[in-house]
């Protein structure tokens, strides 16, 4: 079950890195519910052996097009994210004091803390794209204007995933001209 946890999120990462348009320096933001990857409730059952499966398929993809992951942690740590410093810096977020767990933060979280070379906690962050696994509820960490991505897979694991894009939002009205790639 971990390699195919591996295997289904390398695919659901490239895919969404072409539907959103990620492209090197762009921040993404990753909520994922080791529990329910493995088929049991959300925050009941975290295993870090499935975060690690999950973080080892889509973390070098993403290294590799040079786009910035924030993970976001469970509810116990408010939904902090959890990010490298020079991202932090990079975007000006202000960092605050806190480690995640598998059971205050969540594995997932955890596993990013440990394989970071320099992770800090932050608050809030406003992503490029984002990817909910399990029911994470990511949408609080996404620019405006939020737009649902579908994908080939709907899930990772026994997991639910959502995924989505943003875009600037359309303002002038019905006589406003907008710009095609900004859609």
């Amino acid at each position: 079950m971990l390699e195919e946890i591996k295997v289904q999120a390398n695919q659901v990462i490239r895919e969404l890195i072409e539907a959103a348009n990620l492209t090197r320096g762009d921040l993404l933001v990753i909520g994922c519910s080791s529990s329910e990857m493995i088929g049991s409730h959300i925050g009941k059952n975290s295993s870090l052996e499935a975060a690690e499966a999950a973080f080892s398929g889509i973390y070098p993809v993403l290294q590799e097009h040079g786009i910035r992951l924030a993970v976001q942690c469970c509810e116990h740590l408010n939904r902090a994210l959890i990010l490298e410093q020079e991202t932090a810096d990079h975007f000006g977020y202000e960092v605050v004091n806190v480690r995640p767990q598998p059971k205050a933060g969540g594995s997932f979280a955890t596993t990013a803390w440990n394989a970071f070379a320099h992770p800090v906690a932050v608050e809030h962050i406003r992503a490029k794209a984002g990817l909910d696994i399990g029911g994470t509820l990511i949408g609080m960490h996404l620019k405006e204007v939020a737009v649902p991505l579908r994908l080939s897979r709907s899930t990772i694991g026994q997991a639910n995933i959502l995924c989505a894009r943003t875009r600037p939002k359309f303002i002038g009205g019905e006589r406003a001209f907008y710009v095609d790639e900004l859609k």
